[in-house]
């Protein structure tokens, strides 16, 4: 009897470990292995504090803005000058170093640096830019490209001819096609595996790369009657990276927010912001329908030295004005860039790293850590 209950005991008591192994090796997250976190970076150029408030005046609706929760701000400075240009601005969010003015993804002393999106690359990662200008110009060069001057554009096409950008919209046709030497980048991105279009947002295809190049230089302005093309090419963007079913990394740069600036034209401004914002809705329902994202919304700078301020009518007999209490104007005191901290809205995972005030450069540690963050 006594040989009969010990064999049952050690039965019963094989099982229980039994049992908690396999539940332990169930839970064990070392054999879960995640997705990694896709990357959209919105880029408003030239849009600060006022740029947003303009939302909030001239829109019809509650701006998307507000539907972040984790929002800080960033200092612009460059290393040789303390009002920055798109160039070194966009390369500190690239390469996450401090670089001198007109600097195109290289450091201070020239040398290139590897940019996120090349890292991402070789981690087979997706990637794609997005802009109202030249493909070539500052903001969107930042990240694949590797030159001392940002005005080099033609070096700048040659080096995306071959960066391997699996979607890229915006303009610049001038700098594939009619170039001083001669060669025909078109050519090269066909050769490299893209569908090629330059005519219009066509359906991207599913095993090639695709390019939509649309324009001589930038595409025109709202007020000059450029439709939905940012927000067309955002969603056609998201759709293609998804039904490729890999991470991707996705630059979209709102470009003439900075232009109206420099126009002092707040239509064009308050435009484009609009546009900018109804881009952002477009993109935050796809964040939260994909929790696997983050998404940081931000700008290289602010532009025109903008205000919100009081709205005025003037008598034309008499030269007196006249407060109009539900009217606000957009005043700027410069034509130029400014130095104020910029806004930085993030969602999805990782948000929270982007709360509180630091430098620009910060932007891509904080977008890796969110990364490295989600391989734990």
């Amino acid at each position: 009897m006594n040989t009969h209950w010990k064999y049952i005991a050690m039965t019963l008591l094989m099982g229980t470990v039994s049992c908690t192994t396999s539940t332990k090796e169930e839970k064990n997250p070392e054999t879960t292995t995640e997705e990694p976190l896709s990357i959209i970076l919105m880029i408003g150029d030239g849009m600060g504090v006022p740029q947003v408030s303009t939302a909030y005046y001239f829109g019809s609706d509650t701006p998307n803005f507000s539907r972040f929760k984790h929002i800080g701000l960033h200092k612009t400075s460059d290393k040789s000058h303390r009002i920055t240009d798109s160039a070194a601005g966009a390369t500190a969010f690239a390469i996450g170093q401090k670089t001198y003015k007109r600097a195109i993804g290289v450091s201070v002393d020239t040398i290139p640096q590897e940019t996120i999106m090349e890292q991402l690359q070789k981690q087979g990662y997706q990637t794609g830019l997005i802009s109202l200008t030249t493909i070539t110009h500052a903001t969107p060069a930042s990240f694949y490209a590797h030159v001392k001057d940002r005005d080099m554009h033609e070096e700048i096409a040659l080096q995306l001819a071959t960066a391997k950008v699996d979607f890229l919209a915006g303009g610049g046709k001038k700098f594939f096609n009619k170039r001083a030497d001669g060669k025909d980048l078109f050519k090269v991105l066909e050769d490299e595996n893209y569908h090629l279009d330059t005519l219009e947002i066509s359906k991207a295809e599913l095993g090639k790369r695709n390019a939509y190049l649309l324009a001589e230089e930038g595409v025109p302005s709202k007020t000059e009657g450029r439709g939905e093309f940012l927000g067309d090419a955002t969603a056609l963007a998201l759709d293609y990276f998804g039904q490729n079913g890999k991470p991707f990394f996705l630059m979209v740069e709102g470009s003439y927010i900075d232009w109206g600036g420099h126009a002092e034209d707040a239509e064009m401004m308050v435009s484009e912001v609009l546009d900018f914002d109804k881009t952002l809705g477009t993109v935050l329902d796809y964040v939260e329908k994909h929790p696997n994202t983050l998404l940081v919304v931000t700008a290289d700078h602010e532009t025109g030295g903008a205000s919100i301020g009081k709205y005025y009518e003037v008598d034309e007999s008499t030269g007196n004005k006249q407060e109009v209490p539900e009217k606000v104007s957009v005043n700027f005191n410069t034509d130029q860039h400014s130095g104020e901290l910029i806004p930085v809205f993030a969602a999805g995972h990782g948000a929270e790293n982007f709360q509180g005030i630091y430098e620009n450069n910060e932007i891509y540690h904080k977008i890796r850590q969110a990364i490295d963050q989600k391989k734990k």
